[in-house]
């Protein structure tokens, strides 16, 4: 799996993946670099999608 690099725009894909998803919370979208793994675990926990389908959700915004 490609790391994920945000390059300082997390908090906008924040807010447009909680407008998109609106049962994902904050504290399911906190980012800590090197956390990437927790992170998409966690939206494929609440979104109910595979790794790659959340992936490409982020890349996508």
């Amino acid at each position: 799996m490609n790391k994920l690099t945000f390059n300082g725009t997390w908090n906008e894909v924040q807010g447009k993946l909680k407008q998109k998803y609106g049962q994902l919370t904050d504290n399911d979208l906190v980012y800590t670099e090197g956390q990437h793994d927790e992170l998409i675990g966690r939206m494929q926990k609440k979104l109910g999608k595979a790794q790659d389908e959340v992936i490409k959700i982020i890349a996508e915004i």
